[in-house]
């Protein structure tokens, strides 16, 4: 019988977590199955996973009534409801946690956000859910924007693990790592353990693709003489992206500097590829699994390609194959006229509003269930 190819990804050193989460997951046992099966190794969530599990269900209506017998206002009834579903899924992945020694069996829940541009904001806010949470395998997931930094970098001070969530570009990634130094540098000088920290920084894929594509399409259309480039740059940037934003992890987290920290019980922030559900339609549904199987790193990745790589999914490692060419490539995107800067911080502008949307449709769907 042939091997289950999730499996075999988890064999090789990557690890899948699931980006979706719903109270009926782990009461019917789904969950559990996942882990045992598929050897899902964590959860992420974010407001738009929410919205749809709370508006689109009835799953959620009796504790809505209730809460709101309680006197309790939507924003409350949200987060008691998220709480509770991101307490017990971390009480399912607790055994996955102790076995791995701290290094997956995590379940993230976000700040909320309409907070991304706000420094001490994020900061009260990751503390207070922090401490409702009570689990030592969450993350509190915070945007990688200008203001999102100095939070990430005083909450890792603080020993409170972090999913910075929203990265797009590379530069923005190096200081997303920087962040994470030096919050635990500051944790070192207030002379504080570094043990049973982590973190993760999500780099989303597809959404490069899906924005840059267009643009490479019409280039091709025009038959001009960079035409052949943009062919070669089309459905590859996001791609690229993950390959060389690797290594630059293996530079940061291999420099002198960081081994000081590691000697102390630090661990590496590990890569989380994000948004790798495919988009286009005419790619392959898992295109942004099998390019980017490498050690050390995390996929999260939607039910719907979890279950399609499980059916045909051929498993290697991948994430340091043609790194040259990878290179090459994101370097050759000036002659095609875009500036991978300004499209990168377009994406995370698009991003922020992405959750704002559905965090506030979140709070009319309670309000209307709570009236009704």
């Amino acid at each position: 019988m042939k091997e289950n190819p999730l499996k075999i990804i988890e064999k090789l050193g990557q690890s899948v977590w699931l980006d979706y989460i719903r109270r009926d997951l782990i009461t019917s046992n789904e969950l559990r199955r996942l882990i045992d099966m598929d050897g899902l190794r964590g959860i992420t969530s974010n407001p738009a996973i929410f919205e749809k599990a709370i508006a689109e269900s009835n799953i959620y209506d009796h504790q809505i009534h209730d809460l709101n017998l309680r006197k309790k206002n939507s924003k409350e009834i949200y987060e008691l409801i998220s709480q509770q579903d991101v307490q017990n899924a971390a009480d399912e992945f607790r055994n996955v946690y102790d076995k791995t020694k701290g290094q997956d069996g995590y379940v993230s829940l976000e700040v909320n956000p309409h907070l991304a541009h706000d420094t001490h904001g994020t900061i009260e806010e990751a503390r207070r859910l922090w401490t409702a949470l009570n689990r030592p395998n969450v993350f509190i997931k915070i945007p990688a924007t200008v203001n999102g930094l100095p939070a990430i970098r005083q909450l890792i001070s603080e020993a409170i693990n972090i999913n910075v969530t929203l990265i797009f570009g590379l530069p923005r990634y190096r200081q997303v790592v920087e962040a994470y130094i030096s919050g635990l540098e500051d944790r070192v000088k207030q002379g504080k353990s570094l043990n049973h920290i982590a973190s993760v920084a999500s780099l989303f894929l597809s959404r490069i693709d899906s924005l840059l594509d267009p643009l490479f399409e019409k280039i091709i259309e025009s038959g001009s003489k960079t035409a052949v480039k943009a062919e070669e740059a089309h459905g590859q940037i996001a791609i690229s992206s993950a390959k060389a934003a690797y290594q630059i992890y293996k530079e940061i987290f291999g420099s002198e500097r960081f081994k000081i920290l590691a000697e102390k019980g630090a661990h590496a922030q590990r890569l989380l590829w994000a948004s790798t559900g495919t988009k286009n339609p005419g790619y392959s549904d898992i295109k942004y699994i099998e390019a980017i199987i490498g050690s050390n790193t995390v996929n999260t990745v939607p039910p719907e390609t979890i279950d399609a790589y499980r059916d045909h999914g051929n498993p290697e490692l991948r994430l340091e194959e043609n790194v040259v060419e990878a290179n090459r490539i994101l370097l050759s995107l000036p002659e095609l006229g875009i500036d991978i800067d300004k499209m990168t911080q377009q994406l995370e502008d698009e991003g922020v509003k992405k959750f704002n949307a559905p965090f506030d449709m979140l709070m009319e769907a309670i309000t209307k269930k709570s009236s009704a």
